[in-house]
């Protein structure tokens, strides 16, 4: 008995220590909230663990703050982009139940690219629901390769099996929602966007998901990503919700202080009529240039290192 109250206080120790240390914990300073999670508090689980919330009316954010896991209702169940990784899935799975939803009703898991921090939980959200799991070609290929996929040869770091192929123009339907599908290269061989209409008060806006959002692989990804950047310049300049795969980008920070956790505790000082500030065409557009900018550069930084001679 005596064993056994130990052992549950010391339980409750370690619990309220967690708690208390994401109370204290914050950004570092010069840093941002939600930089913070991608930066000084990116291996503290307990602060990574954020409360979810709704963004639209079709749009909820359930993730952790470092990587995004988005959650879209339909008329005939529910879609999930990415799924995050352990120690996170259970907490994906009980944020799901937060905001109104049924797990089990997941159809689709909808990854953005093959790295473990996007598809870690896809294999145990498919096992519990029966969802279909898509990707493209490049990029299942890619999650099947431990070492280019971030992940380590143990229990949970499995990638599901290969499901759902997705192609350039393909359409993924689910009731009354509508994703469509681009592949731009640059971030991972097959990174996927998806595009569909969110709706703020029933008002409909363009939506995009851009899978992949900042160069990998030398000047090879580099000359990828650019040439996507440029096909976003021409064909997804009218964006008008990012709905972006981390709260931060450490490669090309999203522009104005618009992190989504800035977004988010803005909307929840929103008044009746003001505007949903995960609205912000502006802003999707100024990054875009810094993308592209970024991009160049990142292109010559890679030709100089591999003109550099070697020294023995």
């Amino acid at each position: 008995m005596r064993i056994a109250t130990r052992v549950a206080t010391f339980a409750l120790i370690v619990l309220a220590t967690g708690a208390l240390l994401a109370q204290q914990a914050g950004p570092a300073p010069g840093e941002s909230l939600s930089q913070s999670y991608r930066g000084s508090q990116s291996r503290n689980v307990e602060y990574q663990k954020i409360a979810p919330f709704k963004v639209m009316d079709n749009l909820y954010y359930v993730g952790p703050g470092s990587v995004s896991v988005w959650l879209i209702p339909t008329t005939e169940g529910l879609i999930l982009i990415d799924a995050a990784q352990e120690p996170f899935v259970d907490y994906v799975i009980d944020n799901i139940r937060k905001v109104g939803f049924d797990p089990k009703n997941i159809k689709y898991i909808l990854l953005t690219h093959g790295h473990l921090d996007h598809f870690g939980g896809a294999a145990k959200i498919q096992k519990l629901s029966g969802a279909r799991v898509g990707l493209s070609a490049a990029d299942w290929d890619l999650m099947a390769r431990p070492a280019a996929s971030g992940r380590a040869p143990r229990p949970g770091d499995e990638p599901p099996a290969r499901d759902l192929v997705l192609k350039e123009g393909d359409t993924v339907k689910l009731g009354d929602t509508s994703l469509k599908v681009s592949i731009t290269p640059g971030h991972t061989p097959g990174s996927v966007n998806y595009a569909f209409t969110a709706y703020d008060n029933k008002k409909p806006y363009k939506a995009f998901v851009f899978g992949g959002p900042g160069p990998r692989n030398g000047v090879e990804g580099g000359s990828e990503f650019l040439a996507s950047v440029q096909r976003l310049e021409k064909d997804f300049a009218d964006v008008e919700v990012a709905v972006h795969v981390h709260s931060y980008l450490n490669s090309y920070p999203y522009p104005n202080n618009s992190g989504i956790l800035e977004r988010r505790d803005l909307l929840a000082k929103r008044k009746a009529g003001d505007p949903n500030p995960f609205v912000d065409n502006a802003t999707w557009r100024v990054w875009l240039k810094q993308a592209h900018e970024g991009a160049v550069k990142y292109i010559a930084d890679e030709k100089a290192k591999a003109e550099k001679p070697k020294t023995n």
